[in-house]
């Protein structure tokens, strides 16, 4: 399966409860989020019991020869604060002819990051352990929005720094065990920070994409008999690896942190990205075209996504929407047995 292909089931995971409906600042379920795929820096949770974990770890079998290649995209958010000032935070209420003042606040958003792994060589990796270490230095970025000389957006993020250990064990003449654990090495100022504050350091929404070339990744969900026992010893810490592609291919492994059927596939029906995997997207579309002006105009400005979440709903058409409505895909002919 091409890569840009998995990215784009991937990334459904990646910003998987990034913003729920209603969208908005105000909502209370938007004010805690970031609860998928957490990886936070280590002497952070060891200062804190261990509780909130450091690693991820994903196991798989493969099967393979001397030249099969390995190739490993790790991705995950890292987390700025966004904040804006000036006057252009107010805005009119038409429906109460009285002008309403925002207040300035700060907002995360994420940035997606990519580390890789490419060409390995199982071989290679049970002889030596291969790591990759990575890093993302601090930033801060100013913007002056088009048309709006009062006003001024920052964006800041920490640095944050991690490892990649990757290591193959030989189980069989052609059968490998692949191991790959994903660490968060920063070192927060202060081990004793608030949740929302030690979020800005860690890895969020972490998944992982292995494609393989000259091989061929086991399912374990469905293994063949004579490896399920080998299947049920790989140990998954916080993630779920499954078969991605086209039914019957097995070159590409994704590892997420929501749990997922081989082969998982989006809805060709769908318009775009909603956020929340847990709703339908009839359900949501219809929900944010019965947003008040009020709060259609919160979400406008709530996110540069829940922006475009709003926009691409209310240019949908009659025909969009009924491709919404009452699509089945499980229906299947019964056999003479079977009625």
């Amino acid at each position: 399966m091409r890569l840009e292909q998995v990215k784009e089931i991937a990334n459904a995971v990646l910003y998987e409860g990034y913003l729920l409906y209603p969208y908005r600042h105000s909502a209370i379920k938007n004010r805690q989020r970031w609860t998928i795929g957490v990886v936070y820096p280590r002497t952070y949770s060891e200062a804190n019991g261990g509780i909130e974990p450091w690693m991820m770890q994903t196991e798989c079998l493969l099967r393979g020869a001397a030249d099969t290649e390995i190739d490993v995209y790790v991705r995950f958010l890292h987390l700025l604060l966004r904040s804006e000032t000036g006057d252009e935070r107010r805005r009119a209420e038409s429906a109460q002819h009285m002008v309403v003042h925002w207040r300035p606040e700060t907002w995360e958003e994420g940035i997606e990051r990519e580390v890789t792994a490419l060409s390995l060589v199982p071989d290679n990796l049970v002889a030596r352990q291969n790591c990759v270490e990575f890093a993302f230095p601090a930033a801060r970025m100013v913007e002056q929005p088009a048309g709006r000389p009062a006003s001024t957006i920052v964006r800041e993020h920490q640095p944050i720094s991690g490892l990649i250990r990757l290591v193959a064990e030989r189980i069989g003449p052609d059968l490998y065990r692949l191991r790959v654990c994903i660490e968060n090495t920063t070192v927060p100022a202060h081990t004793s920070e608030r949740r929302d504050a030690i979020m800005l350091q860690s890895f969020i929404s972490t998944h992982t994409i292995l494609q393989v070339r000259r091989g061929d990744f086991i399912s374990l969900l469905d293994p063949p008999p004579e490896l399920r026992d080998d299947a049920g010893r790989c140990q998954n810490l916080r993630t779920w690896p499954v078969l991605a592609g086209d039914e019957g291919e097995h070159d590409t492994l994704l590892s997420s942190p929501i749990i997922l059927y081989d082969y998982p596939q989006i809805a060709p029906e769908s318009p775009g990205a909603l956020f929340d995997g847990t709703e339908i997207d009839e359900l949501l579309s219809l929900r944010i075209m019965t947003l008040t002006d009020e709060e259609k105009e919160e979400m406008r400005h709530a996110d540069e996504r829940a922006r475009e979440i709003l926009e691409r709903t209310e240019a949908l058409s009659p025909e969009q929407l009924m491709k919404l409505h009452g699509t089945v895909r499980s229906l299947r002919p019964l056999n003479e047995g079977e009625r």
